[in-house]
């Protein structure tokens, strides 16, 4: 019996990314080239521009109200005239409405920017643009494509991970914005996927348990074991006594390495979760931690369900190859193709079972081990 659900909604978002990659393309067959050149060369202006908006907090300040760019400098601690400025630039963009001249309120796109949303998506934008995500881009790149090495580990001198490991307030952020992914691509996750048929979700590398506890919110017969390094747990764990929410009653978590060993599986009732996981190793490492979680399934009849995504095996839209960008800058991962995924799978002793679609720009791979290889 497949896994998959809603499969018609999810052949029909299918169809509405393709149309909005075409609409994406548009710019490149209107603008004259050496404008849009141009354009996109100076991007990086509107990055800045947002990324600072975000770190004054400006949406959350604004809240429901309209003020004035005085009114708001005022209050986040800024000079009035850059304020209206930089809020002109980001109204322009689509980011925050200015409603009369030098007056401004929140948007349906700059909402995602308060700090009351739940759906706020802050943590990401300053992940993303912080000093330490953005000197290998800004440094580092040209070097790193000439020799393939990662530009953070050329401007940081190690991995991201041990950065992390290191760097305990960015390690937070870091955890905070994997925690916002549902922002971005919805709970699909958690609604196109039959989870129904389990009773445990084993979730390796879960972070807080974010993704964990979206799906436990549709299925209250669900538990989950949250695995991740040490240090992640520790913050999870003092994280959910201060936000009690619905469904955190029933995660656990344990500390662990899954480069060493994965907690194994009871049985068929257990099902394993990677979610965006493995696009962040290299295939070695994958492969590695594929055959670990062949042994700790077993023979348990236990899946390993994989959230990640797919690219197309040629002309790639420009979100999945912006995604495999960003992961060659910070890790020695990479997103993949169905074929490269089926080449790693096979090396870790493990067969594609289905490919489960999403409402989302990520896929679920579901996985089994080879019958008859040793665990």
């Amino acid at each position: 019996m497949p896994y998959q659900k809603n499969g018609r909604a999810v052949r029909r978002f299918a169809k509405l990314m393709k149309f909005a990659a075409w609409l994406q393309a548009i710019p490149n067959k209107l603008t004259p080239p050496p404008f849009r050149l141009m354009q996109i060369g100076s991007a990086f202006w509107q990055s800045r521009a947002l990324y600072v908006a975000t770190r004054l907090d400006i949406a959350t300040v604004l809240a429901d109200a309209e003020l004035t760019a005085e009114d708001i400098a005022n209050r986040v601690a800024a000079q009035p005239d850059a304020t209206g400025r930089l809020l002109r630039l980001l109204a322009a963009m689509g980011v925050f409405e200015e409603t009369t001249p030098h007056t401004f309120r929140n948007n349906k796109i700059s909402a995602f920017l308060r700090a009351d949303n739940p759906k706020n998506v802050r943590a990401m934008i300053l992940m993303h643009n912080s000093e330490a995500m953005s000197r290998p881009w800004y440094e580092q790149l040209e070097r790193g494509v000439r020799e393939g090495v990662p530009p953070f580990r050329l401007a940081h001198g190690e991995e991201l991970f041990a950065y992390l490991d290191r760097h305990a307030e960015f390690d937070t952020l870091f955890s905070q914005a994997m925690d916002s992914v549902e922002a971005l691509s919805g709970d699909s996750f958690a609604t196109d996927f039959d989870w129904s048929r389990f009773g445990r979700i084993i979730d390796v590398g879960g972070s807080r348990g974010a993704k964990s506890l979206a799906i436990l919110k549709h299925h209250p017969r669900l538990t989950a074991l949250v695995v991740d390094r040490a240090q992640v747990i520790t913050e999870a764990e003092q994280y959910w006594t201060t936000h009690a929410t619905s469904g955190v009653e029933r995660l656990s978590f344990q500390a662990g390495d899954l480069l060493l060993s994965i907690p194994p599986a009871h049985g068929e009732q257990d099902i394993y979760l990677l979610s965006a996981v493995l696009h962040g190793f290299d295939d070695d490492t994958c492969v590695a931690i594929l055959r670990n979680l062949a042994s700790a399934s077993g023979a348990t009849g236990a899946p390993i369900a994989l959230l990640e995504m797919v690219l197309p095996e040629n002309r790639a839209d420009l979100t999945s190859a912006s995604f495999d960008m960003q992961m060659f800058m910070g890790s020695r991962g990479r997103e993949r193709t169905l074929t490269e995924w089926k080449s790693l799978f096979g090396r870790g002793g493990l067969v594609l079972e289905e490919v489960v679609g999403l409402q989302s720009f990520g896929n679920i791979l579901v996985l089994q081990p080879k019958a008859g290889e040793p665990t």
